[in-house]
């Protein structure tokens, strides 16, 4: 019996030195040298300092920025130490409350645009805190953003662009756009990964 608790005891002890100390050092540090901006949280730093990560949505509520999807986080939109979806399903009366409301925010502040509003732009995510919204939900918010800024509609076009994510292998998923990419931009920001 003490043989057999003295093999399972180094066992053990190879075991966390492979599985919890040798192989996440190893990941960390070739994640380190093939991945650097990634594995440190793909964080956006402007003049030295850290002003968001490219993976995490920012509140922006400002007319003159685009805004990003709705967060269900709490206590306040957006938390990273709290990513959640609202949970509420289609046939939820609070789900359509909420959408109701979030398209009258939309027409109320650029009631000269017709086009029907991007489904990103008034439903929320399953994290809550998607950085990212579609290219329609982006090029939706053009008239506002460039009226709000008194420039034009390609001035705003512009700045999307370079912020823009093609699908995929240019076939699963649809463009994207990092939203505190593009209101950096739009600020004059210079953007350091």
């Amino acid at each position: 019996m003490r043989q057999q608790l003295g093999i399972a005891m180094r066992i053990l002890a190879v075991f966390t030195l492979l599985t919890g100390l040798l192989y996440p050092m190893v990941v960390t540090g070739l994640a380190q040298l093939v991945f650097p901006a990634q594995a440190n949280g793909s964080v956006l730093r402007a003049n030295g300092t850290a002003v968001g990560s490219a993976l995490i949505g920012q509140p922006f509520t400002a007319e003159k920025y685009l805004w990003g999807r709705p967060s269900a986080t709490t206590p306040f939109a957006d938390n990273a130490a709290a990513s959640t979806g609202s949970n509420l399903g289609p046939s939820n009366p609070a789900l359509v409350d909420a959408v109701r409301a979030r398209i009258a925010r939309l027409r109320q502040a650029d009631p000269q645009n017709g086009a029907a509003i991007p489904t990103d732009l008034v439903t929320t995510s399953a994290s809550g805190l998607d950085p990212d919204i579609t290219l329609a939900a982006a090029n939706y918010q053009v008239a506002r953003v460039a009226r709000t800024r008194g420039l034009t509609d390609a001035d705003i076009a512009a700045a999307i662009a370079p912020c823009t994510r093609e699908p995929l292998l240019g076939i699963i998923g649809t463009a994207r756009v990092n939203v505190l990419c593009v209101n950096l931009a739009l600020d004059h920001v210079p953007v350091q990964p």
